[in-house]
């Protein structure tokens, strides 16, 4: 059992690992790496911090408490979960950098609880500012009689009829708690012979966490509390002797069988099973008497060191409901995406506006309704014949999907793989491979033992001189809700060479074969890992030679050993190389004899960075016209490049070289006010903050972007050209 640390620590130095090198030797050390799962709990702590950043307002401070809460139960019921999977499989391969799966779990749950005290510690603080602006969340000790009066008709109307109290007996054995579960936790005493009784009430999840009081003043009160206010009409003549919340967190995941006959029932199994896993973590209040707490850990079956007891609120990621829109004042100014210029003056066509020449459309600078009216207006066109279209996750009420349908109903030949193997939206996409089917869309599941993360989208026309293939290829999912938070790029293309790749990328996903020969795209699991690292070689070729030697390259997550050393052996030939990584690096930069010639830094803001970039000199200094610019679906993970079919596509339009080069790489780059500096000991240390520090977000939502701005381009000043530093 552990307790939840009251120190704040945002950028706790990664163990020390179990070789002891110095610096020159870290090439065939395992120290060269950072450990994944610590590196994963440092960004969780970066977004963390957010919720203290002053120059947030308040209420978008504590939608980032929720995020790091949220972020947190997905790394137990997901990555704790499989690393307590190979300690009782007696599994002794080492991670990466050194630690077997014990070590490893020492440190999550350390590091870890140094993070959820952290974050009862920036609620409370959270709390005393909302008060200033009169929204609380009260003690039961705190309410009217006129609250009361009214928590007492709501209880018997809205809570009262959903919960279901029970003893704990010989016949009534303890329940099992599904995964995210919360219960009441009571030591009881009856009245009449002082007879004691341990019993729970578990909370369910159809109802709200908070409840709003009425008034002018935005007041709430919890669940948990409305509860114990009325214990008494739940075990009447029983008197509490103890009580305390506790909440539960379970093994998730979801492993594929490769003999599986039949994936969708496998998973229409697997999501039923999801909820029975076992206990990865076992919070408790602080209130709950120790000898409770130890009958519920060993009644749920959690081990001593998945038990946290947390001084403050449990599932600090419900405090979402408190973020109201009345409240606009304190939350961040709307902002409302441009659309395209380029299509405007196309008449709002999209495939005339893809014929004139490529572009890029930026999210959510610029409108995800570019996307969805590029499947919409190939649903509605007469001369279109046939949409081919990934879903990896998309919205519940999806308006790619309702086109999707329309074009089947109309007679299209409609193929859409759904990836039923994307977490936690294995449910959804069973749904809409259903409905798809039922419309008479030809549905395909993809592979047993890959998950089909690329983004692209086919649309064939009949036009007079033949057929034409129009095609969408993105960074992000086809979602219209995480599109106006994810920053992500959708390039449109007719470009023959590509459309024939594209064909042969659905083609695989369909018929399974591995396309022999792509004239230009590159894709994994076939080749995509050892086409970046020939890359990567030449520029160490380039700068054996004495030519400029660059690389840039923007990414949520660098895992990949392969890569990593890759990239140390060009800082070595003296290549420059700065990374924007989001979230999990493994590479530790700066280091003497290994890395000194890297520089990884990490952006976290308004928007949450989903775009994939990469960007080779090819002989010339960065930004270059004659630089190698890719833009790809996949992460630098060994996931990505061995278990997924993902895309890399390069960017050859001038404009749009130049909008992903020297505007959007140049920008994340330039960025100091929202930017984390990634040390050699793997710890982040956030840029200094001024009020003239440059936001990458800022920029973007006040400068159009090059490739969509058509004529108007030419009609009016052009964006500034930025200039990175180099400091």
């Amino acid at each position: 059992m552990t307790t939840a640390e009251t120190q704040h620590s945002p950028t706790t130095e990664a163990p020390a690992n179990k070789d002891s090198h110095a610096a020159g030797d870290l090439v065939h050390s395992s120290q060269r790496f950072v450990n994944r799962e610590l590196s994963w709990l440092a960004f969780n702590e970066r977004v963390l911090e957010e919720a203290e950043n002053l120059a947030h307002p308040i209420l978008e401070r504590l939608r980032f408490l929720s995020i790091s809460a949220v972020n947190l139960d997905e790394f137990y019921t997901v990555r704790v979960a499989g690393i307590r999977g190979q300690i009782a499989a007696g599994v002794r391969e080492l991670s990466q950098d050194g630690l077997t799966p014990e070590e490893q779990l020492a440190e999550i749950n350390s590091r870890a609880n140094r993070l959820m005290a952290d974050q009862a510690r920036v609620w409370s603080a959270l709390m005393q500012r909302l008060r200033e602006h009169e929204i609380d969340v009260l003690q039961p000790e705190n309410l009217t009689a006129e609250d009361e009066d009214f928590i007492a008709q709501l209880f018997l109307e809205r809570v009262f009829p959903v919960l279901t109290p029970i003893a704990v007996d010989p016949a009534h054995p303890f329940p099992f708690l599904q995964n995210r579960a919360f219960a009441l936790v009571l030591q009881l005493s009856r009245c009449s012979d002082g007879h004691t009784l341990q019993a729970l009430i578990p909370l369910s999840h159809q109802v709200e966490r908070f409840f709003r009081l009425p008034g002018e003043a935005i007041r709430f009160l919890s669940l948990e509390n409305i509860v114990r206010m009325f214990v008494d009409q739940l075990f009447p003549d029983y008197d509490v002797l103890g009580e305390g919340l506790v909440r539960v967190l379970r093994d998730s995941d979801i492993q594929i069988e490769d003999e599986s006959e039949d994936l969708v029932r496998f998973y229409e199994s697997a999501i039923k099973r999801r909820r029975r896993g076992s206990v990865t973590l076992l919070l408790v209040d602080s209130g709950m008497p120790d000898d409770l707490r130890r009958f519920v850990a060993s009644e749920i079956g959690a081990p001593d060191d998945a038990v946290t007891v947390v001084d403050g609120i449990l599932g600090l990621g419900d405090t979402s409901e408190l973020i109201l829109g009345q409240r606009s004042d304190l939350l961040f100014t709307p902002y409302s995406p441009r659309y395209p210029e380029r299509i405007r003056e196309a008449g709002g066509n999209l495939f005339a506006a893809i014929r004139e020449k490529d572009f890029v459309v930026h999210h959510p600078y610029e409108s995800f309704d570019a996307v969805v009216q590029f499947v919409d207006q190939a649903a509605a066109d007469p001369e279109v014949i046939a949409i081919k279209q990934t879903l990896y996750r998309t919205s519940d009420d999806s308006p790619i999907v309702s086109a999707l349908i329309d074009a089947a109903e109309s007679g299209k030949s409609v193929t859409a793989l759904v990836e039923l193997k994307a977490r936690f939206d294995e449910e959804a996409n069973l749904r809409w491979a259903r409905n798809l089917e039922r419309a008479g869309v030809q549905v395909v599941y993809g592979f047993v033992s890959l998950k089909t993360h690329a983004k692209v989208s086919l649309v064939v026309r009949r036009e007079k001189n033949g057929l034409r293939t129009y095609v969408h290829l993105g960074t992000g999912n086809y979602h219209p809700v995480t599109a106006k938070v994810y920053t992500d790029l959708s390039f449109f293309t007719s470009d023959p060479a590509i459309g024939r790749d594209a064909a042969d990328i659905f083609n695989y996903m369909t018929g399974t074969a591995p396309p022999r020969h792509l004239e230009k795209l590159v894709n994994s699991p076939q080749n995509l890992r050892d086409t970046l690292i020939e890359l990567v070689e030449e520029e160490i070729a380039h700068a054996n030679v004495g030519r400029p030697a660059e690389i840039w390259a923007k990414m949520n997550s660098l895992v990949d050993g392969r890569i990593i050393d890759a990239l140390y052996r060009a800082s070595r030939a003296g290549v420059q190389i700065d990374l924007v990584v989001r979230g999990i690096c493994c590479l530790r930069p700066g280091v003497e004899g290994l890395s000194e010639n890297i520089r990884v830094k990490s952006v976290i803001g308004r928007f949450l960075e989903h775009s994939r970039i990469v960007c080779f000199g090819a002989g010339n200094g960065l930004p270059s016209a004659d630089a190698k610019v890719f833009i790809s679906s996949a992460d630098w993970m060994p996931r990505n490049f061995d278990w997924r079919v993902e895309l890399l596509t390069p960017l050859d339009n001038p404009t749009v070289h130049e909008q992903v080069l020297d505007q959007i790489m140049v920008a994340n780059l330039k960025d100091k006010a929202q930017s984390w500096v990634l040390q050699p000991n793997g710890t982040y240390a956030r840029s200094e903050l001024d009020d003239e520090a440059f936001s990458a977000h800022t920029y973007f939502m006040t400068n159009p972007s090059l490739s969509g701005r058509g004529k108007a381009l030419e009609k009016f000043a052009p964006s500034p050209h930025l200039v990175l530093d180099n400091d």
